[in-house]
């Protein structure tokens, strides 16, 4: 008699990056705490002129699949100015069917006076992956949040499609500990089916979330729904109690990139004063 095979027990990661940042005496922003738990791993390199503290967020796993965990804290006192974004695309592999999803959890609190952003460039989703992602936040009163998160499902350009797998990204907002907004989308099965139903993408392949929590929102909407309005794209600008939306769809991974770069860039200067680009790192 053969022994039965031992049943093969997977390496999962579950990483956490927790980094504060803190004013210093001399007025400048300043880490306060940093903590990091591979794969998550921060650095922090040398900004350009005009440019807040910067930390670029990586994975060192080269991409997640089926059990993998990652969470992002990021803490901003009153009256500091930082910049979190990541080094690149995140990668969602095909999960076995009987993993559990690949988790990505982003927390971010705002103080007082703080302006606060988290720019991550695009999560592709592959084939049969499974994803549950969330990103809260908790703004103070008088704080500012510019947050960006993309999907793209699978690379045209590749001929890949995504036709199955699971999919739950959701966003909650809240000022000052009350709750403005939330919203999750779910996809789960045949995705490609759920894509082409009258509540769907259509033909579109890819979508970004852009949002802006700060007593200015209202007054940012106009021109940028004439920003996006270049791009030709099914797209949507809406201002709520104190907060801006935007939501795009593409059907070209890098046109929609290059409607959020352009759109990101403008609140950064129209609303905080600093340049109208993107980290570098988003040029690389």
């Amino acid at each position: 008699m053969n022994p039965a095979r031992p049943t093969a027990v997977h390496q999962r990661v579950d990483g956490l990056a927790r980094i504060r940042f803190k004013k210093a005496a001399d007025g400048r922003t300043t880490l306060g705490e940093l903590y990091q738990r591979a794969p998550c791993r921060l650095l922090f390199p040398n900004t350009e002129p005009g440019e807040p503290l910067q930390a670029v967020l990586l994975t060192t796993s080269g991409g997640l699949t089926g059990g993998d965990r990652t969470r992002v804290e990021i803490e901003m006192d009153a009256q500091t100015s930082a910049t979190v974004t990541t080094q690149a695309a995140e990668k969602l592999y095909r999960a076995l069917p009987d993993s559990d999803d690949t988790r990505i959890e982003v927390d971010i609190r705002v103080g007082e006076g703080a302006w606060a952003e988290w720019l991550a460039q695009e999560t592709i989703f592959f084939e049969a992956a499974k994803l549950r992602r969330s990103l809260v936040a908790d703004v103070a009163p008088q704080g500012r949040l510019l947050a960006v998160e993309s999907l793209v499902l699978g690379r045209t350009a590749m001929g890949e499609r995504v036709c199955n797998g699971r999919l739950h990204d959701a966003w909650r907002l809240s000022r000052n500990s009350r709750l403005i907004w939330a919203d999750a989308l779910h996809l789960d099965g045949d995705i490609r089916k759920l894509l082409h139903a009258p509540f769907g993408f259509g033909t579109a392949v890819a979508c970004s979330t852009v949002i802006y929590v700060a007593p200015d929102a209202h007054a940012l909407v106009s021109g940028l729904r004439q920003l996006i309005a270049r791009y030709e794209l099914p797209a949507t600008a809406i201002a709520l109690d104190g907060f801006l939306v935007i939501r795009m769809l593409a059907e070209n991974a890098a046109r929609l990139r290059e409607a959020v770069m352009h759109v990101s860039a403008a609140i950064r200067a129209r609303a905080g004063g600093l340049p109208a680009r993107m980290p570098r790192v988003w040029y690389c």
